[in-house]
């Protein structure tokens, strides 16, 4: 359990990995998607993350530079962790309505 909270502990390591459930996306649309983190916490969760194994980042030889993140098969085995975080915290928020959200249906191949 603790090396678990170690890799994906944090106030946004969470939500950059549900938002990347979905398929990659480049920075800026990550960024936008959290308009609550500040840029230096996003930056540093994201090498964390792809330190770990977690995302990948891919970076397009581009003028203006593109770079995009996307989970890995790791990060992408985290997705029973995600749902079960996510039907704890819909079941027991307070003054909220009780509903399920769950994080895509992930296929590793």
């Amino acid at each position: 359990m603790a090396y678990t909270l170690d890799l994906i502990g944090g106030r946004w390591k969470p939500s950059i990995l549900w938002r990347l459930a979905y398929g990659a996306l480049r920075y800026s649309d990550l960024r936008r998607s959290l308009p609550a983190v500040s840029e230096r916490i996003l930056i540093l969760q994201l090498r964390e993350m792809e330190a770990d194994g977690l995302i990948s980042r891919k970076v397009y030889p581009e003028v203006p530079p593109r770079v995009e993140y996307q989970l890995t098969d790791l990060g992408k085995s985290l997705e029973p962790v995600i749902n079960i975080l996510t039907d704890w915290g819909s079941e027991n928020r307070p003054n909220s309505e009780k509903r399920k959200v769950r994080c895509p249906v992930l296929t590793i191949k």
